[in-house]
């Protein structure tokens, strides 16, 4: 009996090592997939952009279980957006005076020459002009649709590559950084800005399958892409700036019983709803090897013991959190019941604890709308709250 018992703990360690070995595999072939979709993005955007240039933006990628892969490239803000520089000269002359360049313009440059002298037409004749819309919009609106068109070839034609995902899972391609930070305008090198679009183009693995096996077309793949091409708000309702503040106050150091944070922005987005940001923090590092934890009143810990508390806080965060939403998202009367209402934040770090980078949590104002009405109760509410976790520590 004893062999027998002996015989069975061997096998059954040696199907956990074969197991283990097979799920570390397979997560660095999901790495190594996401590279090189990265790449090929970078390398699609670049080709977009032909003769022209622009300053480099980063495209990166996180897989969450059970969701999908999402690639964000953030074009739009003040410092990630597609910076683009006009095409260099048509001809260099050299001579013993020195170098001298010459720009030829091309037809549509011409038409732009012209559109500003009637716009300068109407400023004189006292009509209202947007500052600076005939350059940043024009530009903006041709730098979206450049990057909608990337976005549905890379779906279409090379998200193939990403061997491992589930035919249930998705593949995201979205210019929302998840910051916040100045996402909500595109600045100009003239200072103009005009409001900025969230964008997100969205797959489902089985339909990728289908269209490489040939059960699908190239053109009923992209019908079925679920594309948000949402504008900011150029204005924004006090109610928003009140529930922004309601967060600020919530996730403070001496209020809350998790983690805490600094502080909190958000973005009206036109026809999509509102996006809150915030970034959260479990500890404040007093020297090299120690650590407090104000929210929970623990003083002068190693590094061991912060990390098992912030792992074991993180399930209480994420219920306090959707509560939040619930609770106190019901001030939020200026949206529409289709509209959304998301908060996207970043967790603090924790390496190897098993918790989300990143999560983000929503609802629809329609639920909020009935809850404050009494027509659904909080555990109804509470139950349609989404949550996405985005990547793992």
């Amino acid at each position: 009996m004893k062999r027998i018992m002996n015989r069975i703990m061997i096998l059954l360690c040696m199907a956990t090592s074969v197991a283990y070995a097979q799920n570390k595999s397979e997560d660095q072939r999901m790495e190594q997939d996401m590279e090189v979709a990265e790449n090929i993005l970078s390398t699609l955007l670049r080709q977009q952009y032909q003769r022209r240039n622009f300053f480099p933006v980063s495209v990166e990628s996180s897989y969450t279980q059970g969701y999908g892969v999402t690639f964000r490239v953030p074009i739009g803000g003040p410092f990630n957006g597609f910076m683009i520089i006009d095409d260099g000269p048509t001809t260099v002359n050299v001579s013993p005076d020195g170098v001298t360049y010459s720009w030829s313009r091309s037809s549509s440059d011409e038409m732009k020459i012209a559109d500003r002298e009637v716009l300068r037409e109407k400023r004189r004749m006292g009509e209202p002009v947007k500052a600076g819309a005939e350059e940043n919009d024009s530009t903006s609106a041709a730098n979206y649709e450049r990057f909608m068109k990337v976005a549905k070839d890379f779906l279409a034609d090379y998200s193939d590559v990403l061997s491992q995902l589930k035919p249930e899972e998705h593949i995201v391609v979205t210019n929302k950084s998840g910051s916040g930070f100045g996402d909500d305008m595109v600045f100009s090198f003239g200072g103009i800005r005009s409001p900025r679009r969230l964008i997100s183009v969205e797959a489902v693995r089985a339909d990728v399958s289908a269209l490489r096996q040939g059960k699908m077309t190239r053109e009923q793949f992209l019908a079925k892409l679920k594309i948000v091409n949402a504008e900011s708000a150029e204005s924004l309702d006090p109610d928003l700036e009140v529930f922004s503040s309601m967060l600020n106050r919530l996730y403070r150091e001496d209020l809350s019983k998790t983690y805490f944070a600094n502080h909190v922005t958000y973005e009206r987005m036109k026809n999509y709803g509102v996006i809150y940001y915030m970034s959260v923090y479990s500890s404040n590092e007093v020297d090299e090897s120690y650590f407090d934890l104000p929210t929970v009143n623990m003083r002068h810990v190693n590094q061991k013991e912060r990390d098992a508390k912030v792992k074991e806080l993180y399930p209480r965060f994420e219920s306090d959190l959707k509560a939040n939403l619930v609770d106190y998202g019901r001030t939020l009367k200026s949206l529409g019941p289709d509209e959304l209402i998301v908060v996207n934040t970043k967790l603090t770090k924790c390496v190897d604890c098993g918790i989300p980078a990143a999560i983000e949590v929503s609802v629809k104002g329609s639920v909020l709308n009935d809850y404050s009405a009494g027509k659904i109760t909080r555990e109804v509410a509470l139950s349609k709250v989404n949550v996405k976790k985005m990547g793992q520590q």
